[in-house]
């Protein structure tokens, strides 16, 4: 069971799901929803697995950057699970992830594309296991930002590169590298995804 920050509980077509990043809580991201530009709900997800401290992660860490698939893969159905059973098996979700959540959101799409609006990875990678709408995603070719910061030393070189192929291949992407940032968010960047999905996925919904 995922536990989680609302805003509200009126259902909706359309709901933006934050997913924090490796040993934060679903507190972390939750101040960036006002700043996101958009006129919708939003969750805010605790990720399933508890850490010493009181954070969580979505997966766990084993080869940096370069996570097995099944916990990843379990993570992905838990996130679907909650959506349908609290936002309606029709709804449409924005998710944006930092790090592990980045990763996430990159899931979402590359699981069920046609109930993801637009996605957000901030400071993330993609899995480097084969999904189920790998190849629906060629064609499609959803909008997708990717931001990062150019002295990130947290996501490993190989993940940035495995990304950095993957990306331009299945979506519209766009991506920004911010010169002087390491692994975090700043207010350029939030300009930018505001930017993006004021552009993408108002226009959608």
């Amino acid at each position: 069971m995922l536990r989680s920050l609302r805003s509200s509980d009126t259902p909706a077509d359309v709901a933006v799901l934050l997913l924090h990043g490796y040993g934060s809580s679903e507190h972390d991201l939750a101040p960036l929803a006002p700043l996101l530009g958009l006129d919708a709900p939003w969750a805010s997800l605790r990720a399933p697995l508890e850490l010493p401290g009181g954070g969580a992660a979505w997966f766990p860490v084993t080869t940096p950057g370069d996570p097995e698939a099944a916990p990843v893969v379990d993570a992905t159905e838990r996130v679907w699970e909650w959506v349908d059973d609290t936002l309606g098996a029709d709804a449409r979700i924005i998710p944006v992830g930092f790090s592990q959540g980045g990763l996430m959101a990159s899931q979402l799409l590359r699981t069920r594309p046609a109930r993801v609006l637009a996605t957000v990875i901030l400071g993330g990678f993609v899995l480097r296991h084969p999904q189920p709408a790998d190849d629906e995603l060629l064609a499609s070719r959803p909008p997708v930002f990717w931001g990062r910061g150019a002295d990130d030393r947290v996501i490993t070189e190989a993940a940035v590169e495995r990304t950095a192929h993957f990306l331009p291949r299945h979506a519209d992407l766009t991506e920004r590298v911010y010169p002087g940032l390491a692994h975090g968010i700043h207010a350029a960047e939030l300009d930018d995804v505001r930017a993006f999905l004021q552009k993408h996925a108002s226009a959608a919904s």
